[in-house]
C-alpha cells in the first residue's frame, strides 16, 4: 500500500477530485485530500487561480505543506494542475518521498530548488493540446524532466481539455481519464513494491 497526498486543482476539492482519490484506495492504498480553499469551489479554472492570487501563492503553498505536517515522510504527493505546485514542492523537498504523481500541470525543478531528487519517481499526464499544459510551456518542462529521471514518464493524451480526469467537470473525458487512472495505480504498485 502506497500512501498519497492528492492536492486538488484550481476549482477547489470537488466531488471529481475526491472520487479519484476514492478509485486509488480501491487500488488498496491509503490516500489524503487536503483542502486547500476551506470548502470554496470555483466555476472555472479562472476564478480559482483569481482566489489563490487573492490569497497568496507562497500561503496557498504554505498551507499544503501544512496539511502533511502530521503525516509519514514516505508519501507519493500528486495533484491535479495547480494543485501540481504544493505536490512538486513537496516531492522535491521533504525528505523520503515515494513519487510525484503531476497531472496536467508541471513547473521547472529550479522553483522548489536546485534539481529534482535522484531517488524521487515521477509521472506526468496532460493533453497534448491543452492550452494551459501544452500551450503555457509545462509539456516542455514536463520532457525534460521526465528525461532527466530514471524511469520518469510522460503521458499524453489527445486532445485539448483541462481537467479531463474530474467528472464533475464539463473538460471529462471518460476514455483519457479511464487510462490516466490505470497509469497512476501502476505508479503507485511500483512505490509500494519499492517501499
Amino acid at each position: 500500500m502506497a500512501t498519497v497526498v492528492l492536492f486538488h486543482h484550481a476549482q477547489g476539492l470537488t466531488d471529481g477530485v475526491l472520487g479519484f482519490a476514492e478509485r486509488l484506495r480501491g487500488g488498496g492504498h491509503e490516500v489524503h485530500t487536503p483542502d486547500l480553499f476551506d470548502g470554496r469551489t470555483f466555476d472555472s479554472v479562472v476564478d480559482g487561480v483569481n482566489h489563490v492570487a487573492d490569497i497568496g501563492f507562497p500561503a496557498m503553498l504554505q498551507r499544503g505543506a501544512a496539511a502533511v505536517g502530521d503525516l509519514p515522510q514516505e508519501l507519493v504527493y500528486a495533484g491535479f494542475s495547480l494543485g501540481v505546485l504544493p505536490a512538486q514542492m513537496l516531492a522535491q523537498g521533504r525528505p523520503s518521498a515515494r513519487g510525484a504523481l503531476l497531472l496536467e500541470a508541471c513547473v521547472p525543478p529550479s522553483e522548489f530548488g536546485d534539481r529534482w531528487p535522484d531517488d524521487v519517481p515521477v509521472q506526468v499526464h496532460g493533453m497534448s493540446d491543452d492550452p494551459y499544459f501544452a500551450g503555457e510551456g509545462d509539456l516542455d518542462v514536463a520532457r525534460a524532466l521526465t528525461a532527466q529521471v530514471e524511469g520518469g514518464e510522460l503521458f499524453l493524451y489527445p486532445g485539448d481539455a483541462h481537467l479531463f480526469a474530474d467528472p464533475t467537470l464539463p473538460s471529462y473525458d471518460e476514455e483519457a481519464a479511464a487510462l490516466l487512472t490505470d497509469r497512476v495505480l501502476a505508479f503507485l504498485a511500483q512505490a509500494d513494491a519499492r517501499g
